[in-house]
């Protein structure tokens, strides 16, 4: 059994923690962020790869794929200085216990942790001078009804070898709807399927030098 269910019916992840407190997915097979420093690659993977902070205005809208352990919002709280929006869709949302085990791998994050956990289970969490909006269910269900469009996105779902329904066309296709003139993408796989799915959803796709071992990654822009 992978996932468990809470009171409100959600389903949670089952997790492993491995490495010193680096959470695995079972269900996955695939760790929440890298065992070669996390923080490190989220920053060089979504916030450089999509020109954060310098992008940044009131009112900019960043979307997520994933939103894990919430380590890419922290990320982004932490450099955000004026108020931007965020919205993050996920399957299987932690629980409030198993995000402070998690959170404690980053103590310079320890009050923006804070503030996520402590609004966790609200319709709108206040982290920083970030609004998250968190979409729980299937990406496949959630993301084709949202009626926002990004500036920006994050897809950092798990690895396209071990969610390949997170990746697939029809799902890279919605988020090229779902995004803004000019907006961009980054993510941290150069998987060659899921750069033919968003060039064919309307993005101009770069591969990139990617994070630690990995040699490349990917970003781009929508045309």
């Amino acid at each position: 059994m992978s996932e468990l269910t809470d009171h409100r019916g959600v389903n949670q992840p089952q997790l492993e923690w491995r490495d010193g407190g680096i959470p695995v997915s079972t269900r996955f097979d695939d760790p929440y962020f890298s065992l070669a420093g996390g923080l490190e690659e989220t920053r060089h993977v979504f916030l450089q790869g999509n020109d954060l902070p310098a992008r940044l205005r009131p009112g900019f809208h960043v979307a997520e794929l994933g939103f894990g352990t919430g380590l890419n919002c922290l990320a982004l709280a932490q450099v955000a200085t004026r108020p931007v929006v965020m919205t993050s869709f996920e399957a299987f949302p932690m629980s409030r216990a198993q995000l402070e085990q998690a959170h404690a791998a980053f103590p310079e994050l320890a009050t923006l942790a804070a503030q996520l956990r402590d609004g966790w289970g609200g319709a709108k969490i206040q982290v920083g001078q970030v609004q998250l909006h968190l979409r729980i269910g299937d990406v496949a269900e959630t993301l084709p009804v949202w009626d926002g469009r990004a500036d920006a996105w994050f897809l950092d779902g798990f690895s396209p070898a071990k969610n390949p329904e997170m990746w697939n066309e029809t799902i890279m296709a919605q988020v090229g709807n779902h995004t803004a003139s000019g907006g961009t993408f980054a993510t941290y796989t150069a998987a060659g399927g899921v750069r033919r799915a968003l060039d064919s959803a309307g993005f101009d796709v770069e591969r990139r030098p990617g994070f630690g071992r990995k040699r490349h990654m990917s970003v781009g822009i929508l045309r």
